[in-house]
């Protein structure tokens, strides 16, 4: 008797290892649900305060259903500012460089689709040609008539699509990635700009990872030269971390390629003087394989390389995009042989 009562219990020991498992299967995912629901809220509640602290600088214009920050200064030809990834317009106040133009021209830096306090809508991929009728718009709005354009890395593919739409008058191309090649920051940021997948992540695995390694994400950007001590808090470090411009950040990583890929054989569409600034030492864009290029491909243009420097040449080198911008065309024309790299 006592034997069947135990053959009749032994076919019950692999389902109740089956339950165990997934009871506990259960409760880890209860806990990791209840770890993200807190980060969420913890990274939710810090961009709130960021912005509470920080408010806007400027002001907004409203152009195709976006609003667009920007600020302005100054008198005379208009020069507009565009800033690269992760940062916003006060990239360019804290090197200096907006407070020494406005001294001889009319200066207005824009907060790009996205970043800082500009809105980026999902109703269209904001392409650098996207952005580029959206500038020209906002142009229109605020009066702004042929400007000189300054990008810095990927908004130097804006300035180039103004430039391509006879919006500009002159172009200043400052540490820009002109040509497709093989990049695999861009395969790690694209799942972080998918919807619903990316912004779970933005809120929770991203929004960590992000606060863990943006201090050596800028050393790279300002290396080999180092970081200026009060960088990251003129920036306000949160404004950069909040979930919105983490998804400007991934999208435009995961776009970076195939946008030279489209411009690359459009350069010569460009009939607008000119000149492009690269550091020698920049960790971030190969000067050879995209600033040296694309002065070959042309001839009308200026090119520098600045020895040892890096990829934030407009706060280490901020002299060099000075005299790039006040260089006439006839100043262009003859320079370009002067500085033609090897």
């Amino acid at each position: 008797m006592l034997s069947s009562l135990e053959s009749s219990r032994t076919p019950m020991a692999p389902v109740s290892l089956i339950q165990a498992k997934q009871d506990r299967t259960r409760d880890v995912l209860a806990v990791a649900a209840i770890a993200a629901a807190g980060t969420a809220a913890w990274v939710a509640g810090r961009a709130q305060r960021a912005e509470q602290r920080h408010p806007p600088l400027g002001r907004f214009v409203h152009v195709d259903g976006v609003a667009l920050h920007y600020i302005e200064r100054g008198q005379g030809t208009p020069v507009v500012l565009l800033h690269g990834n992760v940062v916003m317009l006060q990239d360019f106040i804290a090197g200096g460089l907006f407070d020494t133009l406005a001294e001889r021209y009319r200066v207005i830096a824009f907060d790009r689709p996205g970043f800082g306090y500009s809105a980026r809508p999902r109703d269209r991929l904001w392409t650098p040609d996207a952005q580029a009728d959206l500038l020209l718009h906002a142009f229109t709005r605020l009066g702004i008539e042929r400007p000189i354009v300054v990008g810095h890395s990927w908004a130097t593919l804006v300035a180039i699509a103004l430039g391509m739409r006879a919006a500009a008058r002159r172009l200043v191309l400052i540490s820009g990635y002109y040509f497709p090649t093989l990049r695999a920051d861009a395969a790690l940021v694209a799942p972080v700009a998918l919807p619903i997948i990316g912004d779970v992540l933005r809120y929770t695995v991203s929004a960590v990872i992000a606060r863990l390694s943006l201090r050596r994400t800028v050393a790279t950007m300002f290396a080999p030269e180092p970081v200026p001590t009060d960088y990251l808090s003129l920036l306000h470090r949160e404004l950069l971390l909040r979930p919105s411009q983490m998804r400007a950040d991934a999208e435009e990583g995961a776009l970076l390629v195939p946008a030279a890929a489209r411009f690359r054989d459009r350069y010569s569409d460009l009939d607008v003087p000119v000149a492009i600034i690269a550091g020698e030492a920049d960790r971030i864009v190969d000067p050879q394989t995209h600033s040296a290029r694309l002065h070959r491909a042309l001839p009308g243009s200026t090119s520098r390389v600045v020895p040892g420097a890096g990829h934030m040449l407009h706060h280490t080198h901020a002299a060099e995009v000075v005299a790039a911008i006040g260089e006439t065309r006839e100043a262009a024309s003859v320079s370009a042989v002067a500085v033609a790299p090897s």
